[in-house]
């Protein structure tokens, strides 16, 4: 199992979320929980295409953190 950071956005509609480990990979839903079923589902159906077009899988390498600043 390979574990793989997604960026989640607020939009106008719901939200939306990409990988920034498997590019093209994105996804949207109404509500936060449905945006990750559904990146989830878009990650292993990218990943399944990968593995039968013989290209190799992408190691997660992206990481995440929070800075506080002044406002």
């Amino acid at each position: 199992m390979m574990q793989y950071l997604i960026v989640i956005e607020k939009t106008e509609t719901g939200y939306s979320a990409y990988s920034p480990d498997l590019l093209g990979c994105v996804s949207t839903g109404a509500t936060r929980e449905e945006v990750e079923q559904n990146m989830r589902e878009a990650m292993e159906f990218h990943l399944d295409g990968l593995k039968l077009e013989g290209l190799e899988i992408p190691q997660p390498t992206t990481s995440s953190a929070y800075i506080n600043v002044t406002a």
